[in-house]
């Protein structure tokens, strides 16, 4: 009963994540799966961490086009068959095959200054602000210093 409330469970988490064949009962064209993440803004830039154990650098793919992010990989499966023999996987609950997450962000952003780094199965991408986009202080004239200023 347990299993079937747990595969009823990620059928519904798939559903409305992305509608995959697997969350309606159907045999997936490929596997896929969504990676958490988590994104932030500070003064100078936005950051993107995304958890990706599992997935080698190589396998992954970060584009940045129209003020969007896109990071897209691969998680191969854990298990291979041994050349000799079978294989009999007796439970298999990790996620594996392509993911794609997108995040899309204000204009004001340096597009071409965005670096990734990948430790620990960690994704980190920050994504630097344009100047027009940092906070600055504006300074309160008195009507005498804008009469210097003009004058």
């Amino acid at each position: 009963m347990l299993d079937r409330m747990v595969t009823l469970s990620r059928a519904m988490d798939q559903a409305f994540v992305n509608g995959t064949p697997e969350a309606l009962g159907q045999a997936p064209a490929q596997p896929s799966w969504v990676p958490e993440l988590d994104a932030w803004e500070t003064e100078g830039e936005y950051v993107v961490q995304l958890d990706l154990p599992g997935v080698k650098p190589e396998n992954v793919d970060i584009n940045f086009e129209r003020n969007t992010l896109s990071v897209r990989g691969q998680r191969d499966r854990g298990f291979v068959a041994p050349e000799k023999g079978e294989l009999r996987v007796f439970f298999a609950e990790r996620d594996w095959g392509t993911f794609t997450r997108s995040l899309r962000f204000p204009q004001h952003v340096a597009g071409d200054d965005i670096t990734a780094t990948f430790d620990a199965g960690v994704l980190t991408v920050r994504i630097p602000k344009s100047e027009a986009a940092k906070p600055r202080k504006i300074q309160i004239q008195t009507p005498a210093e804008a009469k210097q200023v003009a004058g």
